[in-house]
């Protein structure tokens, strides 16, 4: 037997690191769009799965953008069924008329396909292909955007949506790393148009960051990647103590008492923690920022308005619909 690649032992060392606390028995799915990064995260997860007693299937999103998009689904399916996955699933979703840009309609639309599948077939886990790549490149567009903490602090290595569970087990792999996992194990990969497409901003960053890793160092994505690691563990220190800080009485309200005193880092975490129980997540800086009026600037003013139609007041002590 050959020596293993060392692009093909990292990648399924991080899988194994990621999938440690899955139950023998269990299964997961693989997020897999065909690409370098899915395609070996599908390897190595189907390998270390093997070797856990794991049941490891695969799922292909066809977002229906680009002609013969139907027929890739169709050959990454068959690729999965002799690789031995199971289940294998091919889902089709409508990415047009969905709310806000079309990157974040066709994220929406797939990741409601994938936990759909999830719930089905009773997986406990998805893995999703990101790489230290993707994270350097989504703290940049949170620099670009002004996200704040929350956006600096990037993709989370695991996370539960709807009660399943999401793994990033590549965090800490560069995309020349699958890359050349793909090569080593003679995968063929398919490159999307969409990430060369400039319509679309991370396509745009990813096109222009080789000319900031010329201008500011070799370890700028490593040192970007480590930014939202470092960021999103003081961030869920402060989430927590937004928790412990959060009072809202029998009807819903907020209760204000104490809140004025609180940092402004927890009461501002405090008020998107509530609301977001009124509006979901469409919340803004903007819409925080007339909350927290409310609490500490107040003279009386009218109602503050959130997405969805919902309209905060304060009353009293209380923050209320």
């Amino acid at each position: 037997m050959g020596q293993l690649a060392p692009p093909v032992a990292a990648i399924r060392v991080a899988v194994r690191r990621s999938l440690a606390s899955t139950p023998d028995g269990d299964t997961v799915l693989v997020a897999c769009s065909g690409g370098a990064d899915s395609l070996a995260l599908a390897d190595a997860a189907r390998f270390e799965a093997r070797h856990r007693g794991i049941h490891c299937g695969l799922i292909t999103v066809d977002h229906g953008l680009q002609a013969g998009s139907a027929d890739r689904a169709a050959g990454l399916v068959d690729w999965a069924k002799n690789q031995g996955f199971a289940p294998v699933i091919s889902s089709r979703v409508l990415v047009a008329g969905r709310p806000g840009g079309p990157e974040a309609a066709a994220r929406d639309a797939r990741y409601e396909a994938l936990l759909e599948a999830a719930r089905l077939h009773r997986a406990t886990a998805i893995l999703l292909g990101h790489t230290r790549d993707d994270q350097a490149e989504t703290v940049l567009l949170a620099l670009a955007r002004g996200s704040g903490p929350r956006g600096l602090a990037g993709m989370p290595p695991a996370a539960f949506r709807d009660g399943v569970q999401l793994l990033r087990p590549l965090l800490d792999v560069g995309r020349a790393e699958t890359r050349a996992a793909c090569v080593a194990l003679r995968l063929d990969p398919w490159d999307d148009p969409h990430n060369a497409d400039p319509t679309y901003a991370r396509s745009r960053l990813r096109a222009a960051l080789p000319v900031l890793v010329d201008l500011l160092g070799d370890d700028l994505v490593d040192n970007l990647a480590r930014t939202a690691r470092l960021v999103a563990a003081d961030t869920a220190v402060l989430d927590s103590l937004a928790v412990a800080a959060l009072n809202v009485d029998e009807s819903g309200a907020l209760e204000l008492d104490g809140l004025e005193e609180l940092p402004s880092a927890i009461r501002t975490r405090v008020l998107r923690l509530w609301a977001s129980r009124l509006a979901g997540n469409a919340l803004t800086h903007r819409h925080i920022d007339a909350l927290d009026a409310l609490v500490i600037d107040w003279h009386g003013q009218g109602p503050t308005a959130l997405p969805g139609g919902v309209e905060v007041v304060r009353r009293g002590r209380r923050l209320t619909t």
